[in-house]
């Protein structure tokens, strides 16, 4: 630990164990994705995923986080709902966006990564948006895993935090609600870790990002406004508008030849590499 908000560094080992969290998490993840349909409830996703975590021998860094202790694996968070929605008995429907976020340990060490999907009608249960609806929810989602990879991007050796901040919001321009309370974070032999991770501009620049250093980064954007507000289960969060929301996030090793991204099955190399970013060949 040393600098500025005693941001843990990690030693390439360590974030070789990270990347095997990482790795866990991808699999916790794509398993919900594609069991994301009409009819299935949202605590039956987060049974797959504790089931996935389980037989890696992990263990979730969700249940019982927190205070109140948080009662699950992954938060799931469906259309107005930003973040932190505890899973249970609801029951998906067609053209609902959802946004799923979990996480692993692995010998101690953590990972952490969210995506947002809409689900697909069937012949069963058509979807009933209207095509421009369709089209907005679609566009909502893409603006926002994009603007993860812009902000995972701006991540290098010598700039300062705020430059992710500051990518994230270049990217979205006011097309979107720029949610605000909340935002991405240090990770490492805890889920949340020093520094603070904004997803806008700020005049603090941050600490200067060196090698070691390991970020979650997570914006996370609405239709409509950008206020929230705490659902009485105490952990949920919702727009106070109504509005649909979208949240996405990645777990990422900042190395001294480029970028990993831990949770990414690729490290990254796909996305980083069209914005001309270096990705690190130090775990491939």
């Amino acid at each position: 630990m040393r600098g500025r908000d005693r941001i843990q560094y990690k030693t390439l080992d360590q974030v070789r164990t990270m990347r095997a969290a990482g790795l866990v998490v991808a699999d916790a993840l794509d398993a919900v994705r594609a069991a994301l349909r009409p009819g299935v409830t949202t605590g039956e996703l987060d049974g797959i995923a504790r089931d996935v975590i389980a037989a890696a021998g992990a263990t979730s860094n969700f249940l019982n986080y927190g205070e109140p202790p948080y009662p699950a694996v992954l938060c799931i968070s469906v259309n107005d709902e930003v973040v932190h929605g505890i899973p249970g008995s609801r029951v998906l429907r067609a053209g609902d966006v959802v946004s799923v976020d979990g996480g692993a340990v692995v010998d101690g060490w953590h990972g952490d990564s969210a995506f947002t999907a809409v689900v697909a009608g069937t012949a069963d249960e058509p979807d009933p948006r209207t095509a421009q609806q369709q089209a907005a929810d679609a566009d909502l989602v893409e603006v926002t895993r994009q603007a993860l990879w812009h902000g995972i991007a701006a991540i290098r050796a010598g700039a300062r935090l705020n430059a992710i901040g500051a990518a994230v919001e270049d990217h979205v321009d006011d097309r979107y609600g720029l949610v605000e309370g909340y935002g991405g974070h240090g990770i490492g032999t805890e889920m949340h870790q020093d520094p603070h991770v904004l997803n806008y501009r700020t005049r603090d620049k941050g600490p200067k990002l060196q090698p070691g250093i390991c970020l979650a980064v997570e914006p996370m954007l609405t239709a409509g406004g950008a206020d929230t507000r705490i659902l009485p289960d105490k952990w949920t969060v919702a727009t106070v508008d109504g509005s649909r929301a979208a949240h996405w996030e990645h777990s990422v090793a900042l190395l001294d030849d480029g970028l990993w991204v831990l949770t990414a099955r690729d490290g990254g190399a796909a996305e980083l590499g069209a914005l001309g970013a270096p990705v690190s060949t130090r775990l491939s």
